[in-house]
């Protein structure tokens, strides 16, 4: 239940060695490999200048190959999930693949295979869908011209100008003729076809009068149509189009019942997909090599724990190694690893979503986590909800094994279902009151209701004056735990006349108002003030005795205050649930009671699942972290043979 030690390691091994080498650090998973680098301080300049010109990173091909790769795999899935989608169960845990068979060049090839000829079969589907919409456009175009036997092709001789165009439909088509008459007695104007915006006309005229008749047709918004790249009539090219669409439509039908019987090659697919994955990834660290024609130098932090057995594994290779603590002034660049029972496992999901904690400082896990899944428990207080919870997560968990973020999840779910079973049960609420309602539709004289040491309607201002307590007890905790963290870093003073200070005011203020004494909170504003008199400076001695008071003041008030919604989101959900079986027992009927107090209670559960954590995160995040959390860790991730789809057997 703490950062777990890491130590730096810098390595010089054989070039030869540097694939094998880099295959077994992945295997093995306790080594993040960093960008290596021989600056040192107090190193010779001219050495280092003179090394550097000797060494090189090696190329990103085999990165940007790996990475491509794992694109056209998890492509040829998209393309299988459309065309031969299969039954998945959210509940079955990842299969297990072994590492030989992942690496298997056979079995990779046969998949490289399939990728290959998946993804051209969809590329071929996507050349045939473009190749529809063009041709359906085409025909669209030819629609209007469908009566006409005349060719597209057809163009104006010496004598005759001949002419396909629009006009548009509010147009009468004897206005137009009638405009045209009156240029001469030599043109002639027939529709074809008609829309709501268009008429499609012919135009034929004698060439000498054919200038003055086009000039009167556009004067009434005429159109020429362009359609010279067609030959034959409209009808025949449309036939031909309709024979292409005709083929078009077979081979993509073709082409889908062959893509719909490979579902079978998912697993190889999605084996080359994590394989792709597991080669990029060791492909990224081995880009932060330095390297010579004979050797290469590899940096890393990997966990003390996990050294002796990568010494004994380094030992098979002819190589030089240095691990060594980082030095204080490296705590930033140190990664962290948490290292939690499996009761406080479950918070990381908390921790990371904030920020992991700065190396060298204290893990929260442990010390958050009885608050959290107490103060959730609290908050959602329902036999009923907490067993749900604790069934779902206990159910996933027990299934599909989750890891990560998820098992994180369910973890933090089975105990957060238990600390809500528990207080459902003092309060004396199942669903609300189901059981209560329930019985008295059964027999409208029960008096039947579930035992409870208070309830959220009846005892509202006690339950808030408990969570203030809470709150309270929290805050001092985290003013214990700032205590020591100033004492172990040598900090005493700041730890006198912060913490200890308040401690006595906190103290004093409370045997006044017992009436025991007022001597100790008489010391503690001695304190207060004697504090700043002694660190400050200048004005800032009586600055700072102002500024502690409000600071310190305002702060502890309005963060007691702030576990308030403790007791709010506990009346809430009880309130809401009440009110939905209140509605469904109106009616008097037992299946419509059900049903309204089924839907009415999913809902509540489902906000309170969400509200609950939300408002127990802000608690502990602000209320209780401020007082001595230290964030900015970066998380510890070595190489490893992460996967999507299996799990490897190493």
């Amino acid at each position: 239940m703490a950062i777990v030690k890491m130590k730096h390691l810098r390595l010089v091994a054989m070039a030869e060695n540097r694939e094998e080498m880099l295959r077994l650090l992945q295997r093995m998973g306790c080594v993040e490999v960093d960008e290596a680098s021989l600056e040192e301080e107090g190193a010779d300049e001219a050495l280092v200048q003179q090394l550097n010109d000797q060494l090189q990173r090696l190329d990103a091909q085999g990165l940007s190959q790996a990475r491509e790769e794992q694109s056209q795999a998890e492509r040829a899935l998209g393309v299988l999930k459309r065309s031969a989608p299969a039954k998945g169960n959210f509940l079955a845990p990842k299969p297990e693949v072994g590492e030989q068979e992942l690496f298997n060049e056979a079995s990779v090839q046969q998949a490289r295979s399939c990728v290959a000829e998946i993804n051209q079969m969809d590329a071929r589907l996507n050349a045939i869908h473009s190749e529809e919409g063009k041709l359906a456009a085409q025909r669209l175009a030819l629609a209007p011209w469908l009566g006409l036997d005349l060719p597209l092709e057809t163009g104006s001789t010496s004598q005759v100008t001949v002419q396909l165009g629009t006009l548009p439909a509010t147009l009468e088509l004897e206005q137009a003729q009638s405009a045209l008459q009156q240029t001469g007695d030599l043109a002639q104007l027939s529709q074809v076809s008609a829309d709501s915006e268009w008429r499609y006309c012919l135009f034929m005229c004698h060439d000498s009068q054919a200038q003055a008749g086009l000039d009167a047709l556009k004067e009434l918004g005429w159109s020429r149509a362009n359609l010279r790249e067609w030959t034959g009539t409209a009808a025949e090219n449309d036939k031909r189009l309709q024979q292409e669409l005709a083929q078009l439509a077979q081979e993509r039908e073709e082409i889908g019942k062959k893509l719909a019987g490979m579902g079978d090659a998912r697993p190889a697919v999605q084996r080359l997909s994590d394989l792709a994955q597991v080669n990029a990834s060791r492909e990224e660290s081995r880009g932060k090599l330095l390297n010579t024609g004979m050797t290469f130098l590899l940096e890393g932090w990997v966990p003390a724990e996990s050294w002796p057995g990568l010494e004994q594994a380094l030992s098979a290779y002819p190589c030089a190694y240095e691990v060594k603590d980082p030095a204080q002034e490296e705590y930033p660049q140190v990664p962290v690893k948490l290292k939690n029972s499996p009761l406080t496992k479950p918070l990381n999901m908390v921790t990371e979503m904030y920020s992991l904690p700065a190396y060298g400082s204290l893990d929260p896990n442990p010390l958050m986590a009885p608050f959290f899944i107490l103060f959730y428990g609290i908050m959602m207080a329902d036999m009923g909800y907490g067993l749900l919870m604790f069934l779902i997560g206990s159910l996933v968990l027990w299934k599909k094994k989750p890891t990560g973020t998820m098992g994180h999840l369910c973890g933090l779910l089975v105990l957060c279902g238990i600390s809500t079973f528990i207080m459902g049960a003092i309060t004396g609420g199942f669903f609300g009151d189901f059981l209560t309602q329930l019985m008295k539709l059964i027999n409208p004289n029960s008096t039947f209701a579930l035992p409870a040491l208070f309830t959220p309607l009846e005892d509202t201002m006690m339950i808030l004056v408990g969570a203030m307590c809470l709150g309270f007890v929290q805050i001092l905790t985290g003013m214990a735990i700032s205590f020591y963290k100033k004492l172990r870093d040598g900090q005493v003073m700041d730890a006198i006349w912060e913490e200890v200070t308040w401690w006595v005011v906190f103290a004093g203020a409370a045997l006044a108002i017992l009436g025991i004494t007022n001597l100790v909170l008489i010391l503690g504003g001695v304190m207060v003030v004697a504090g700043p008199l002694i660190t400050g400076t200048g004005l800032g001695k009586i600055t700072g005795i102002f500024g502690s008071l409000y600071n310190h003041i305002t702060g502890y008030f309005g963060d007691i205050l702030s576990y308030s919604r403790l007791m709010a989101l506990m009346l809430a959900g009880s309130v809401i649930a009440q009110v939905f079986n209140t509605l469904g027992a109106i009616p008097g009927n037992i299946v419509i009671f059900i049903l309204i107090s089924f839907v009415g209670n999913a809902l509540n559960f489902a906000l309170n699942l969400l509200g609950c954590y939300v408002h127990d995160l802000r608690l502990q995040c602000l209320e209780y972290f401020g007082k001595f959390y230290q964030d900015g860790g970066k998380p510890f991730r070595p190489l490893d043979l992460n996967t999507k789809y299996y799990n490897i057997v190493k």
